[in-house]
């Protein structure tokens, strides 16, 4: 009888909260059992009181950005990790680059940039329950440079790049690398459009069609020197958005709401996440960096985060950025 007023107890106490209930309405969330939902909870818990603790202390000011609870709260780090996929995949030291962007130190750009404001950029896309991350900063940065050519912004099909470039080294939504599906779009002969072949979140059997293509490219570059933020300046400041690979392993980036995103902890040389850099700028004395993520518009500034600029390549920004030739 004991153990049945415990476990009555937890249960009233689960669904006597008011936050977790507003969670779980906001997200259709559903727990197979009652100690399923239990285990969530307290998994909420924690989160909740880190995120109530950091945005006290940020409106102290002593942090830069705030945070807020969103689809990942009620999972571990470990979940979010199989949830979302392995992402990047490390790239063979000895693989074949393509060309390497170079610019003079002397080069001037802009203070701000931000193309959204220009036509460049697609919709926020989400990637759901599959490590595709590499395939959306890859459509993000063609899609860029196939408007800037063109005047016409085309909305890329990143379930092409997931079923049909293992052969290039990709595996789909167990992790890729953006310099793979330019190599794949290359040898390919183009990408279909994201209308003609939307995205599915699974690895599905290739069905592209040459007749749907919506962009083509003849070559890619690596931003050069790697971990150089003014080199990458330069590049987002002259060429378009950029893609971009970043560590975003820690809490407070999946918790991330808006302000200029800064943790220390954030590695600059242990990326696992492919993104589009969009632009760059400063805001209360930070200087950012515009990124665009693939989480859906729910997460951070309607699905934009701005990370910190000129801070040792915090989260490794511009350890490896690459974008494509059109």
């Amino acid at each position: 009888m004991r153990i049945v007023i415990v476990v009555v107890c937890i249960a009233l106490t689960a669904a006597l909260d008011p936050e977790w209930e507003a969670f779980n309405r906001h997200y259709d969330k559903r727990y197979e059992s009652l100690s399923e939902e239990n285990v969530r909870h307290s998994i909420f818990e924690g989160n909740n009181r880190m995120v109530q603790r950091h945005n006290e202390e940020a409106a102290a000011g002593k942090h830069t950005f705030f945070m807020r609870i969103n689809k990942f709260s009620d999972l571990t780090n470990e979940e979010i990790q199989l949830l979302i996929g392995p992402g990047l995949l490390q790239l063979s030291k000895t693989q074949q680059r393509d060309e390497i962007f170079k610019t003079m130190p002397d080069v001037k750009v802009d203070d701000t940039v931000d193309w959204r404001q220009k036509g460049a950029v697609t919709k926020v896309k989400n990637q759901g329950q599959c490590g595709s991350c590499w395939a959306f900063s890859a459509t993000g940065s063609l899609e860029g440079q196939h408007f800037l050519k063109t005047g016409k912004l085309v909305s890329l099909s990143e379930q092409n790049l997931v079923d049909c470039s293992h052969q290039l080294g990709n595996k789909g939504c167990q992790g890729g690398y953006m310099e793979q599906a330019f190599a794949y779009i290359k040898d390919n002969g183009g990408i279909d459009t994201e209308e003609c072949y939307p995205y599915k979140a699974e690895n599905q059997k290739c069905h592209y069609n040459t007749s749907c293509s919506g962009a083509t490219l003849r070559s890619y570059r690596l931003i050069f020197p790697p971990f150089d933020e003014k080199a990458l300046q330069r590049a987002v400041g002259t060429i378009g958005p950029i893609s971009v690979s970043i560590d975003a392993s820690l809490a407070s980036f999946r918790h991330y709401s808006h302000g200029v995103y800064d943790d220390q902890k954030c590695s600059p040389i242990k990326e696992n996440h492919g993104v589009l850099a969009v632009g760059y700028g400063s805001s209360n004395g930070s200087d950012y960096w515009l990124v665009k993520n693939s989480w859906g518009t729910e997460w951070g500034m309607e699905g934009y985060i701005m990370m910190s600029r000129n801070k040792d390549n915090q989260c490794g920004i511009a350890t490896a950025a690459v974008y494509p030739v059109v």
